[in-house]
Formats: C-alpha cells, sequence, structure tokens
C-alpha cells in the first residue's frame, strides 16, 4: 500500500470515528434528556404514586403499610436525591420494579415489545406502498389523474389516527364483522391497527415522494433514458424512484417515532398488547419505572431508526456517502 493511499484510508477511518463518537453522544444524551423530562413531568403531576405500589386507588392499606412502600422505593427522599438515584439505577441497566404490576420493568417491557414493533414495521410498510404506488400511477399523468392522487394523498394526511381507528372499528369490525375488534395476536386482528396507522403516513410520504418524482423526471439520467427506448414504467420505477425516494427515506426515522407515539391510543382502542397499552396504563396510575422504562425503550427505538434510515439514504443514493466522507 503506497503512502498516499495509507493517508487516506487513516483519514476514513478518523473521520468514521469520530462520526460514530458524535453518534454515541447524541444517543446518550438523548435518553438522559428522555429520562429526566419524564421523571419530572412524572413527580411534579398530582396523584399519589404509592396508591400504584399497593394495589391502586381502590386499596386501603394502613398508615404502616404506605410509609414501608415510602422508604422502600425512596419517596422519602428529596426529589433531587430521587433523580440521582435515578439516573444512577439507569446508568447500571437497572429499571426497576413496576408499581402497578409488580414484577421488573425489564420483564413487562420484553412480553409486549414484540407486538409494538410488529404493528410498527406492518404501518412503515404499508405506508410506504401506497405512497409509492399512489406517485408512480399518478404523478405526471393527464391533469385530472395527477390531482385524484394529490388531493387524495392531502385528505389521507390529515386523517388523526386515532379518529380513523375509530371509524375503521366501527365500519369493519362491528359494521361489516369483516376483521375483530379486539385486534390481539391474529393477523386479521393486524389489519385495522395497521391500516389507521398507515394510511395518513402514505398521505404524507405520497406527497414528499410525488414532489421529487416530478423534479427527478426532468432530469437527464431519465431523458437519456427514455431515448434509449425504455417504457414509461420502466423509467419511473428503476431509474426516477430511486432518486424520488431519498427524501422520504430520511424522513422515516421521524415517522417511526411518530407511529409509536400514535400506537399508544390506536393499541387501547382495538385492545391489542404492546407498549402503547402498557404506557398508557403506567401512566394513568403513576407508575414511575415503567412509564421511563417504556419511555426509553421508545427513545432507543427512535435512535437505532434514524442509523437504519442513514443507511438507507446511501444505498438508495450512493453520492450521499460521497458528500460526507
Amino acid at each position: 500500500m503506497t503512502i498516499a493511499r495509507r493517508v487516506l484510508v487513516n483519514e476514513r477511518v478518523a473521520r468514521f470515528g469520530r462520526k460514530a463518537l458524535g453518534r454515541l453522544l447524541s444517543a446518550v444524551l438523548v435518553l438522559w434528556a428522555s429520562a429526566t423530562v419524564t421523571f419530572f413531568a412524572l413527580r411534579l403531576t398530582p396523584g399519589d404514586p404509592v396508591r400504584a405500589v399497593l394495589g391502586g386507588p381502590t386499596a386501603n392499606p394502613t398508615p404502616e403499610t404506605i410509609a414501608a412502600a415510602i422508604k422502600e422505593f425512596g419517596l422519602d427522599q428529596p426529589l433531587y436525591v430521587q433523580y440521582l438515584l435515578h439516573l444512577a439505577r439507569l446508568a447500571e441497566g437497572h429499571l426497576g420494579q413496576s408499581f402497578s404490576q409488580h414484577q421488573p420493568v425489564l420483564d413487562v417491557i420484553a412480553e409486549q415489545v414484540g407486538p409494538t414493533l410488529i404493528l410498527t414495521a406492518s404501518a412503515v410498510a404499508v405506508a410506504w406502498a401506497l405512497a409509492t404506488l399512489s406517485a408512480l400511477a399518478t404523478a405526471r399523468r393527464r391533469p385530472w389523474i395527477s390531482g385524484i392522487g394529490a388531493a387524495l394523498e392531502t385528505v389521507l394526511a390529515t386523517l388523526p389516527q386515532f379518529w380513523l381507528a375509530l371509524v375503521l372499528l366501527a365500519v369493519f369490525a362491528f359494521g361489516l364483522h369483516w376483521f375483530p375488534p379486539q385486534s390481539g395476536s391474529t393477523l386479521s386482528g393486524l389489519v385495522l391497527p395497521t391500516l389507521a396507522l398507515a394510511l395518513p403516513l402514505a398521505g404524507f410520504l405520497g406527497q414528499v415522494t410525488r414532489e421529487s418524482l416530478d423534479i427527478a423526471l426532468d432530469q437527464p439520467f431519465v431523458i437519456t433514458a427514455r431515448t434509449r427506448g425504455l417504457s414509461d414504467w420502466s423509467v419511473r420505477w428503476r431509474h426516477a424512484l430511486r432518486h424520488a425516494a431519498a427524501p422520504g427515506v430520511s424522513l422515516s426515522a421521524w415517522a417511526i417515532g411518530s407511529l409509536i407515539g400514535n400506537a399508544v391510543l390506536v393499541e387501547v382502542i382495538f385492545s391489542r398488547p404492546g407498549l402503547g397499552r402498557v404506557l398508557y396504563q403506567a401512566v394513568t396510575v403513576q407508575d414511575m419505572p415503567l412509564t421511563i422504562g417504556v419511555t426509553l425503550v421508545v427513545t432507543l427505538v427512535y435512535i437505532v431508526s434514524s442509523l437504519i434510515v442513514d443507511i438507507l439514504q446511501v444505498a438508495v443514493d450512493p453520492r450521499l456517502n460521497e458528500r460526507r466522507t
């Protein structure tokens, strides 16, 4: 290996190391901010977390039992001491014991994270499939075809996901009886929650992809492909779509975080197991360890999604890697 090539390799390794270190520090900062905001929000919310420890609002514990629970969970300490102890436990990888479910938070999350990830992944896949189909079929077509496609995407993008979930439940579960009202773990039970999350996202991604596709279809490489005798569909699918998808791919990390957040209401509406339903129940009873644990897991999923999106962006448009290096 020549000296110049060795220097170039060392520079690339150094840049990669700095980038990886920056990503790691950013991830730690985001996790710390998430844990801090959730901790103080729950502690400053009116209510009595001790009731969650001792069986909920219907429990009638003795004063001695209440005092013992307060001491056991450190609730008698000053707020800043509780916060520092909380951070120390998180740094050691201990999420604590759920107040309401009386089992380790990690065990609760491990039981519920699967259904939420399945729902999120299916919603992203369906949203991208619909957005891509809409853009390819209607962009730069006859004015009335493009108008219908654009109008449909706009309507879908403005639909609240929880409202759409209620409509789908009323029409297709209670009205037509095509799907079960309770999602459960069956494939048929996954359809309506997936559509409730995917359709608004498909409208948004469709708008972004349509605009990018319009620009890509005017690029010189597309004109060259047409002069080689390729069909319009082949030009759109094989050449223009790769460039048109890049902006939507860059927004996918945000989309995944948004989907997991909206899954809270969707899972409750469809009585579906998952982190969203657990988080709703934990916040209701002020189960601080479980709420913080679920929040951290959701934040971690967002961080990992951002990393995957960066990789996909380079795969879609390799020129991005050259610009970054």
